[in-house]
């Protein structure tokens, strides 16, 4: 099994989103969808238990992704034991992830959008944007992502 953990500030906008989209985009890919596990979780504790933001689940729903049944989390040393991969929305995320990694951890952790061949590029925050098209422009990068991770994984587990 192959646990993947997406990670943003406050679990609440783009890494809920990674997770409902990767869901979705795993389930067409049967064989690989009973092979991986999902997550989300923020580097701030500030939402804990909390669910998305509104804006995040009204455009994942116009988009066909369900955020609804996620909550708020925030990310502890512990995950580097469970997750193989741990991806970050922004750079400061994974400075973050990088301040309370284990020394011995051997997952894969980086940004999310080099899976998208946009190699140091951010997935930016769309909480404090107006309207809607922040969290649009998300969706876009993340399902762009969402594809490069999973050829990888099919590589990986082929």
């Amino acid at each position: 099994m192959i646990r993947v953990l997406f990670v943003c500030l406050g679990n609440i906008c783009r890494s809920p989103s990674a997770d409902a989209i990767f869901r979705k985009k795993l389930d067409d890919h049967p064989w690989l969808s009973k092979r991986v596990e999902v997550d989300s979780a923020g580097t701030a504790a500030w939402h804990v238990g909390k669910p998305p933001d509104p804006r995040s689940v009204r455009v994942g729903a116009e988009r066909g992704y369900d955020l609804t049944p996620l909550r708020a989390r925030q990310a502890v040393t512990a995950d580097f034991e469970a997750f193989d991969y741990i991806l970050a929305m922004d750079q400061s995320n994974l400075d973050n992830l990088k301040d309370i990694a284990p020394t011995h951890y051997s997952g894969h952790l980086s940004l999310f959008l080099d899976f998208a061949g946009q190699c140091g590029a951010e997935v930016p925050d769309p909480y404090y944007g107006e309207g809607d098209s922040g969290f649009h422009e998300v969706v876009d990068m993340i399902e762009a992502a969402s594809d490069g991770l999973i050829k990888q994984l099919e590589v990986r587990l082929s």
